[in-house]
């Protein structure tokens, strides 16, 4: 059963591993370009695991902002992993102390989004599957950014050949995949003007925080949408 479940994780994650591949390798690539070694660049992949974060992170480096600065910028920008955790919460609550720390560390927007879905469909979240998943993701990744930051000067330039429109096409794909819940559309709509709007007036990368905030905010007050059999139940009492 064990086996058989991680198998199942690796098959699932397999795709998102190759999706991913090109991020990992433009990082290495971006780290060494602003001043990182190779050693560097693989152990921020190894340690802190957050593609936009670690992109951020290398930006601001490459600045030379004060480290508090740096620090502040990236939990904003991982901010929704906290969001994640409580969410999948429910779905993880058998999971062991030492199972439930390896899962939040490989705990990715992939990651989660399957889970949530997993969950939702009524399949069992066992470790062995989550693992599977998140391994197969996480692996390669540190893989991509070694492979990246040897290589990387042989890319040039990213934005000349469109590498930089890869990070914001995955994104919208797993904001997609959430289409069939209930209120997708305006309470997505509120999160990307909330997000436009911080990035004009606040600035990056806040705007991401702000942006799934005022999300929260709106489903929040928005009320529970009734079952079809209790709306039909209520028209016959009618």
């Amino acid at each position: 059963m064990i086996r058989s479940d991680f198998r199942e994780g690796l098959r699932g994650g397999f795709p998102i591993m190759l999706a991913a591949s090109p991020f990992g390798a433009l990082f290495g690539a971006l780290a060494v370009d602003n001043g990182f070694s190779i050693a560097d660049a693989v152990f921020m992949s190894a340690t802190v695991y957050a593609g936009a974060s670690q992109m951020v992170g290398i930006e601001l480096f490459g600045s030379n902002v004060q480290p508090w600065l740096v620090v502040l910028s990236v939990f904003a920008v991982n901010f929704r992993h906290v969001l994640y955790s409580a969410s999948l919460a429910k779905h993880i609550r058998h999971f062991s102390f030492g199972q439930k720390l390896i899962a939040f560390f490989l705990l990715v927007d992939p990651q989660y989004a399957e889970t949530e879905q997993r969950g939702e469909r009524g399949l069992p979240v066992t470790f062995a599957w989550y693992a599977g998943f998140g391994l197969v993701i996480y692996v390669p990744w540190i893989i991509n950014t070694l492979i990246g930051a040897i290589f990387g000067q042989l890319i040039g330039d990213p934005k000349a050949i469109g590498l930089d429109v890869l990070l914001p096409i995955y994104f919208l794909g797993l904001v997609m995949s959430f289409r069939t819940r209930d209120r997708f559309l305006p309470i997505v709509a509120v999160s990307a003007v909330a997000s436009v709007a911080a990035m004009h007036f606040v600035g990056s990368p806040w705007h991401v925080s702000i942006g799934a905030l005022a999300g929260i905010v709106l489903a929040a007050c928005l009320p529970p949408k009734r079952p079809a059999v209790e709306v039909h139940a209520v028209e016959q009492e009618a």
